[in-house]
């Protein structure tokens, strides 16, 4: 059918590739806003290494302090060949498109604002590799840990390994865990709004060196990178 004006009221598929053109358009400007966050996090990273006096890596460090840092480039493997546009191309006018977009891996996580459980220096990052499946974030003792949505306590009690442990149920299937606190504030069966204090930091349980949180997401049964959601 000819691209007419009628076409929105003859074609059945006509608004199913406009909803495709949309999504597309609003996923290539999340593509730019992720690389425009990139760039804004090297420079910081840089800012703080010229900060401490590590300068090894730049030859001008003024520069770096300027925000004169290479541009963030899409790795190589990323780059798309003729072959893979094509079917890119003729994906997108597929009706299959329009599922794909939607339904992104964490698409449920999108909307949430999410608290920072605690103000503190993360000393050890998620690395599912070494089966560190969270954050270490070291804090003064007795600092309080904040619950980082609205959701539902499941399990609050004491573990050999994580000492006195505190879980949040939120919704869309995601769980929050703070482990290793001196205390517990809250029971399992209460409900706690983003924000409140679930916890007091501690050094508790035989897997711990010092005051400090380990906090762990999980979604849909699967661990997460607490700090792609989280700012700490």
């Amino acid at each position: 059918m000819s691209k007419t004006i009628l076409a929105k009221w003859f074609d059945p598929k006509h608004e199913q590739m406009v909803l495709n053109q949309q999504l597309f358009e609003l996923a290539q400007k999340v593509d730019s806003l992720a690389l425009e966050v990139d760039r804004k996090d090297q420079f910081i990273a840089s800012f703080q290494r010229v900060l401490s006096g590590d300068t090894s890596n730049f030859k001008d460090p003024a520069k770096a302090l300027k925000g004169e840092v290479q541009p963030v480039t899409k790795p190589a493997d990323l780059q798309a060949t003729p072959i893979d546009s094509a079917f890119r191309r003729e994906y997108e006018k597929s009706d299959q498109s329009v599922i794909a977009l939607t339904n992104v891996k964490y698409h449920a996580l999108e909307e949430t604002f999410f608290y920072s459980p605690l103000a503190g220096f993360v000393s050890d990052r998620y690395d599912a590799k070494k089966n560190h499946l969270g954050v270490d974030i070291v804090a003064k003792l007795n600092e309080p840990v904040k619950c980082i949505a609205d959701g539902t306590v499941i399990f609050s009690s004491w573990t050999q390994d994580s000492g006195y442990v505190i879980m949040v149920q939120h919704r869309g299937n995601l769980i929050s865990s703070y482990k290793h606190n001196a205390q517990l504030l809250k029971k399992v069966g209460t409900f706690v709004n983003g924000g409140d204090i679930i916890s007091i930091v501690g050094n508790s349980g035989e897997l711990t060196n010092g005051p400090h949180l380990h906090f762990e997401l999980w979604y849909n049964g699967n661990s997460l990178n607490p700090e792609e959601f989280v700012t700490f």
